[in-house]
């Protein structure tokens, strides 16, 4: 989240499924910062199995968490032929708009990378 986190959790050993991820993670954490949010408040997770489980979705239900999924993803191309129809069709899905405003900012941003001597990049 910009300009704010919870703390790390970290999982002990084993396996993450609905129950365990409702317990360690949605309970102390989620339900706490959005207490501390507000309204507000949408929580996004990246769609992985423990996440999609009835027992997580009630427990968001119940606490009126709003929340969102990613979308699922597909599985990754095998082939080079697949590989190259997945960028094709990213390429042609990617607005003008953005890539005129990376061609526009490698100037500015080759002379910053020249000014840190390949050090990090303060953004």
């Amino acid at each position: 989240m910009l300009g704010s986190r919870t703390d790390l959790h970290i999982f002990n050993a084993g396996s993450v499924n609905g129950t365990r991820y409702c317990n360690e993670i949605l309970l102390p954490y989620v339900r706490l910062f959005r207490g501390a949010m507000g309204l507000q408040f949408l929580f996004m997770n990246d769609n992985a199995p423990c996440h999609r489980t009835v027992s997580a979705e009630q427990l968001l239900e119940s606490e009126d968490i709003e929340h969102r999924r990613l979308a699922a993803r597909t599985l990754p191309p095998v082939t080079i032929r697949e590989l190259r129809l997945e960028l094709q069709n990213e390429w042609a899905a990617m607005p003008q708009q953005l890539i005129d405003t990376l061609i526009l900012s490698m100037g500015r941003r080759c002379e910053t990378c020249l000014a840190v001597r390949g050090d990090h990049i303060p953004y």
